[in-house]
């Protein structure tokens, strides 16, 4: 039987924080060895490329890679792996020009803008793209594009890094989403588990700003992780628990560390000694998670790009953020056994 929440390895005080450094090492760290497959073809700009394999792996690098940056200390080598990725992507996309072109020849598409968005939420920014996107941004067109309201909520995000005004009011989607609506919890399953992280992602600025999330939302979510990432666990659904760890690492107040310790364990025995982490499924086992394992190129790698890239960038992205907040909480509570015995 695959580790759970109640079986996982460790699961004792500190269990997270003994595996977690090693987790987004390896898991940064192939994405740095593996930077050919995040390349974008000739014709990314032609009809028939297929934006699910080019600009969307591209786009997710960038994103996910911005919090790894925000998440990390400014001396680790994580914070500079994070930070040359992103460059890399920028020059994918040849400083913005590239996204122009996809917005003038796609006006009434979101990805072009929300890959954008990843960027400036960087501080990297293209004139011509943000004047274009200003003009399209206030009309009829784009503000009554019918899409799902955890996807509207990526948009109005991506509005706000870009600096234009929301076409909605976030509160109103927020409600009509699966977790806004506080939904049935027996109701969890694959669809509802992404949407439900991608509104989390989106609310709290891809779980940099904790505190935009509501109260209600904070207390449904501690309540009800703990059996979701069980159930992900037992079927190997590694990528989604991934994103629930995320989910986790985002909640305003302290951080949920009994979940934490039971469940970084037991994803981190899924990763491979290459650093890769499948989306599903049976995984290549290797040592013990807190064994010093040879990083990216010393072992060959078992699983397709297209199998893994996503669930190995999501898993330093969550890495990132749980051993940023675990560390905090960990100062936090010797700070105050320190200030308790000076009284």
């Amino acid at each position: 039987m695959t580790a759970s929440v109640a079986t996982a390895p460790g699961g004792t005080a500190g269990a997270a924080l003994s595996v977690l450094p090693g987790v987004l090492r390896r898991a940064l760290g192939w994405a740095d060895a593996h930077r050919s497959g995040f390349v974008l073809p000739s014709d990314v700009l032609e009809p028939h490329t297929e934006v699910n394999r080019t600009l969307k792996p591209l786009g997710e690098l960038a994103q996910l890679c911005t919090t790894i940056r925000r998440s990390t200390a400014p001396h680790t080598p994580e914070h500079g792996t994070a930070g040359d990725l992103i460059t890399f992507a920028w020059d994918q996309v040849h400083a913005g020009d590239l996204l122009l072109e996809l917005l003038r020849g796609e006006p009434f598409a979101a990805y072009p803008y929300e890959i954008y968005a990843a960027f400036a939420g960087y501080g990297l920014r293209n004139e011509g793209f943000e004047r274009l996107a200003g003009t399209l941004s206030a009309t009829r067109g784009w503000a009554h594009t019918e899409q799902q309201a955890n996807r509207e909520l990526g948009l109005i995000n991506s509005e706000r890094r870009v600096g234009t005004a929301p076409h909605a009011d976030a509160g109103d989607v927020l409600a009509r989403t699966w977790l806004g609506g506080l939904s049935e919890p027996w109701m969890f399953e694959g669809p509802s588990g992404y949407a439900l992280t991608h509104t989390v992602f989106h609310i709290t600025d891809w779980c940099c700003e904790p505190e935009r999330m509501p109260a209600d939302m904070d207390a449904y979510l501690r309540a009800w992780l703990p059996p979701w990432i069980d159930g992900c666990l037992e079927s190997r659904q590694w990528d989604l628990t991934g994103e629930l760890l995320a989910v986790a690492a985002a909640l305003p107040g302290p951080p949920p560390t009994d979940l934490l310790d039971a469940v970084w364990p037991a994803l981190a025995t899924a990763q491979a000694p290459s650093g890769a982490v499948p989306e599903t499924g049976p995984t290549v086992q290797a040592a013990s998670p807190g064994d010093a394992r040879p990083g990216p190129g010393a072992e060959p790698d078992p699983y397709p790009f297209l199998a893994c890239y996503h669930s190995t960038l999501v898993t330093a992205f969550a890495a990132a953020l749980s051993l940023k907040r675990l560390t905090a909480h960990r100062a936090d509570a010797a700070a105050a056994v320190t200030g308790a015995a000076a009284v």
